[in-house]
């Protein structure tokens, strides 16, 4: 047998579906056979697997029982001349095994092979290639100069960046998201080291398959998608620790004490500068942009103030510098919160946002106009030019931004996303139906085909000319069916228009889900299943996370009235500030199997189970009631629920 392919899951039904799809079309004419190891999935992996993959040969965990030993269960089991670990969350080339398995042919002292990778957005993987993580090196990554001097033949030492990406190298260290093995070599060196919890065991098997004698290739003549890219982890302090970790069991194993413990030193020295660079980076990011709406703003304002005196009063200081600068700051202020509100700092910003988050401002203005004194207030007219200002400061600061970021002036003017989908007529209908049903914001523009189909309306062109369509009608979302195109052309397409503002999705065949990679910076996702669950937007949590607030504010107002109704007072008071805290929510989950699937939210005070006042129900329904829940998330849901609830909301909440 030429091949055995291994891949471990857990909980990534549908990537794993997509995966094997791929998988099935790369061992056309090759002696292959599949392994999925599934680490207690309860996601259904298991029984779809069956259903869908009856060859594929399934070992059933009944607890997680980690990466490494996973692999090893599997790879006991296989008879393949040579070992692929795959991650289930990848999408390969329909020629990639033929490629890989023929270079391993070619080249008898090749240990091991990795490819060329690319995350869910097209860009390039640099841990495709990797070098030894030596205590310098493994210093230049977590120090963070790596990623300053990526090419320097010094620093850049990790990710090899001074290496071309598009020639065959010889390598230290290979990813464990695609690493096809010799099994030879594996039966020499011996299997993964199961010490390690998440990172590391593929530096350490490409270690020992080097100092046994063989080499590591970087073979970059097939890519492959790997959309849980480590790319996406690099501002997470999590990350840092558990990287440092790995390292630590590393230099343990490999090296002498004494470098073994001045490894340590220098990791330990490390790891609090990248944290402490990963907290300010992640800062700096989030305050970027509000501090320059403030600072256009609070300007704008200040010459309307001066504009408006001049006009009405003849004289530019008809209002003293004090009450001028108080009440600039306070407007600017409820503006910016407005926007916060409204989403005009999430990823995808529009006009109408912008339009909303001042009209919010606006009105809370107007309230705090409302208790002043006569002589602390502006005229009316300067808070109405204020505000039009604002929209136009806002509005033009975000294009601007966006055109330094993608040299382009095409910036979204509206909420949907405009949409086309690439493959043939009967499956773009199917993907149409899917679109409608998961009520997704498409604004679908039509579609382009593989095959000329001229009498439909909605026939954009064929796919040789998907670059001048993308280009002509300002596309800003693409939808690949599989069924229609190879994994190869959509691959391709990806990686060479990378530097796009382009989301992207791929249908797999006869799959009743759209799957991609473009909300990778919400935290525990680096991955995204479109089916349109409102909670896993950030604008949704905002509004979540507002009125948390305003709840705890009215409680702790109410709250000598609040008493008579609360079942346990002596948690009431420890639920508002934790909720203000941010440690809790008053709306939450309840407790069921399906919580880890759906949006992460912060534990909550009351569940949608609380609101049906304390009803038996079975798990299946309370799994939908959380479902429904985020799929539906709205303010007035979650007051409702509150209020249906108003005797529990002092309960101890773990």
């Amino acid at each position: 047998m030429q091949l055995s392919v291994v891949i471990v899951n857990y909980n990534v039904k549908y990537f794993l579906e997509q995966a094997l799809h791929a998988v099935r079309k790369a061992c056309n004419g090759i002696d292959a056979e599949v392994f999925v190891v599934d680490n207690h999935s309860f996601d259904g992996s298991n029984e779809m697997v069956r259903s869908l993959f009856p060859e594929v040969i399934l070992i059933e965990n009944k607890e997680n029982v980690g990466f490494a030993k996973a692999n090893n269960q599997a790879i006991r089991q296989s008879k393949g001349k040579y070992v692929l670990l795959l991650n289930p969350d990848t999408v390969i080339e329909e020629d990639c095994f033929k490629k890989v398995v023929h270079f391993m042919d070619q080249t008898p002292d090749a240990g091991a092979v990795g490819v060329k990778m690319i995350d869910g957005s097209g860009k390039f993987l640099p841990e495709s290639k990797r070098g030894l993580p030596t205590p310098e090196v493994a210093f230049y990554k977590i120090s963070g100069l790596a990623a300053i001097f990526p090419k320097s033949k010094k620093f850049g030492k990790y990710h090899l960046g001074f290496l071309s990406k598009d020639q065959i190298n010889e390598v230290d260290v290979l990813a464990g998201a695609f690493m096809m093995l010799r099994h030879d070599v594996l039966k020499q060196v011996g299997l993964l080291d199961e010490d390690y919890f998440m990172y590391g065991e593929d530096i350490d098997l490409s270690y020992c398959i080097n100092k046994a004698g063989f080499k590591n290739y970087y073979f970059p003549d097939t890519t492959i998608i790997h959309y849980k890219g480590e790319s996406t982890k690099k501002t997470s302090v999590n990350f840092v620790f558990t990287f440092y970790k790995a390292m630590v069991i590393f230099a343990k194993k490999h090296y002498s004490q004494r470098h073994a413990r001045n490894f340590s030193a220098l990791i330990h020295i490390a790891i609090y500068l990248r944290a402490f660079a990963a907290i300010v980076s992640r800062f700096a990011s989030k305050i970027f942009v509000p501090l320059l709406d403030f600072s256009v703003i609070f300007s704008s304002l200040a010459l309307i103030v001066s504009f408006w005196s001049n006009l009405k009063y003849d004289t530019p200081k008809a209002y003293s510098p004090e009450i001028v600068y108080s009440n600039s700051i306070v407007y600017t202020l409820l503006w910016l919160c407005g926007l916060y509100l409204a989403g005009a700092y999430n990823k995808r910003k529009t006009f109408l946002s912008v339009v909303k988050g001042i009209s919010f401002g606006t009105l809370a203005i107007a309230v705090f106009y409302a208790f002043i004194g006569e002589e602390y207030r502006f005229s009316r007219a300067i808070i109405l030019l204020g505000a039009i200002a604002a929209v136009i400061d806002a509005y033009l600061l975000r294009v601007v931004l966006y055109f330094i970021k993608y040299r382009s002036w095409t910036f979204s003017m509206g909420s949907n996303l405009k949409t086309i989908i690439v493959g043939n007529k009967s499956e773009v209908e199917r993907v149409q139906n899917l679109l409608i049903k998961s009520k997704s914001k498409s604004d679908y523009l039509g579609y382009v085909s593989v095959e000329p189909n001229k009498e439909d309306n909605h026939y954009l062109g064929q796919v040789n000319e998907l670059g001048e369509l993308v280009q002509f009608f300002g596309v800003e979302e693409i939808i690949f069916c599989s069924k229609d195109l190879a994994a190869s052309q959509i691959i391709e397409w990806m990686g060479s228009n990378s530097q796009k503002d382009i989301l992207y999705k791929i249908v797999p065949e006869e799959s009743l889900f759209i799957i991609g990679s473009n909300n990778k910076n919400t935290p525990g996702d680096f991955y995204t299943i479109e089916i349109n669950l409102k909670l896993s937007k950030a604008f949704e949590l905002q509004k979540k996370r507002a009125f948390d607030v305003a709840a705890s504010f009215l409680m702790l107002l109410f709250s000598p009235i609040l008493l008579l109704f609360v079942k346990q007072r002596a948690h009431l008071f420890s639920n508002i500030l934790e909720v203000l805290g941010g440690q809790k929510t008053w709306v939450g989950y309840a407790n069921a199997d399906n919580i880890k699937l759906l949006p992460s939210i912060r534990t909550g005070v009351v569940s949608p189970l609380d609101a049906e006042g304390g009803k038996l129900l079975n798990p299946v329904t309370i799994q939908k009631l959380n479902f429904l829940y985020a799929k539906d998330y709205s303010i007035e849901k979650d007051l409702l629920i509150v209020l249906k609830s108003i005797r529990s909301v002092g309960n101890h909440a773990a």
